[in-house]
């Protein structure tokens, strides 16, 4: 099979291993990249883990601003590709770059499309409670993941998992169904399949205000939200006056019961039980202010928590 010519567009470490699997197999022409950002304390410059492996091997790296202007789109141009490859970039695509490329343009998303198009979908799919989601490739167009779909794979969600792990068997998925997509595309065996707008769900950015955790929903609503946020951005609650983040839990029972929503109602050999609205959970693993992640047991040997506190 012979190799293409492609533009990479990506930011995050989802993206990376699909830029390694084309590298490995296709000319890569330039790699397209968010802009370099100043974080913590320090202002230190840091690059997004596309940029840090694309200079690991020595690749062209282009890092515009904005790439809808006339001036990155003729360079765009210029370069020729056979293919544009989009995974996690955070920009959208002016129609004159989606119809430079000979072949089009192929994105990887992170869900099982149509449900959860946009920005956060492997976070949705685990705070929604789903018990499956995937990648698709798909080709571009003018909207926000709503081209014609290539390929399909899913992914099996376990009651205890979270985004993190999610995300990690994604990532691999990914690569191999972009390659697995471009090499049916060469051999002209690609089916382009409508999306179902009527079963199109959204996966927006996620809020400081969805981090807060609400205690009279329901055990298992919080449970998913608590492994819905992990490793990041991670939900909290108040423990008295100070924030307590909260990283692993177990639905312990969802039955009715007469205790206020919060309330601390036993300890455990791995941490500590917490009244829900209905039904009730066991935390397992939590992060008090200025402080590490640790056992919930520690925590309460500590004496960070007692029986009847009632968490806000």
């Amino acid at each position: 099979m012979n190799k293409l010519k492609v533009i990479f567009m990506g930011t995050p470490d989802f993206a990376v291993p699909c830029l390694k699997a084309l590298h490995k197999n296709h000319e890569i022409l330039a790699v397209i990249t968010q802009p370099d950002r100043r974080k913590g304390r320090g202002k230190k410059v840091i690059y997004s883990p596309v940029k840090e492996f694309a200079s690991s091997v020595n690749l062209t790296i282009l890092q515009p601003e904005k790439i809808k202007t006339d001036e990155f789109e003729d360079l765009i141009e210029s370069l020729q590709p056979d293919l544009i490859v989009v995974v996690a970039f955070g920009q959208i695509l002016s129609k004159r770059i989606l119809d430079i490329p000979v072949l089009g343009c192929i994105n990887v998303h992170a869900s099982l499309l149509p449900m959860l198009r946009g920005a956060a979908p492997i976070h949705w799919a685990v705070i929604n409670g789903e018990k499956k989601t995937g990648v698709t490739t798909m080709f571009m167009d003018v909207g926000l993941d709503t081209g014609d779909m290539l390929l399909k794979k899913d992914v099996y969600i376990a009651d205890e998992d979270d985004t993190g792990v999610i995300h990690d068997k994604l990532m691999i998925l990914g690569a191999e169904t972009l390659l697995e997509t471009i090499t049916l595309l060469q051999m002209n065996k690609l089916s382009r399949v409508k999306q179902d707008e009527s079963k199109s769900t959204y996966a927006p950015l996620l809020t400081k205000k969805l981090e807060k955790i609400t205690w009279d929903k329901d055990a298992l609503q919080i449970h998913n939200l608590i492994r819905g946020l992990s490793p990041w951005p991670g939900s909290y609650c108040m423990n008295k006056e100070a924030v307590l983040k909260l990283w692993k839990s177990k639905v312990v029972n969802e039955e009715p019961h007469s205790y206020e929503p919060g309330t601390v109602i036993d300890f455990t050999k791995n941490g500590f039980i917490v009244a829900a609205g209905e039904g009730m959970l066991e935390i397992m693993e939590v992060q008090p202010a200025n402080k590490r992640r640790m056992h919930a047991k520690d925590y309460i040997n500590g004496h960070g928590i007692r029986l009847n506190d009632v968490l806000k």
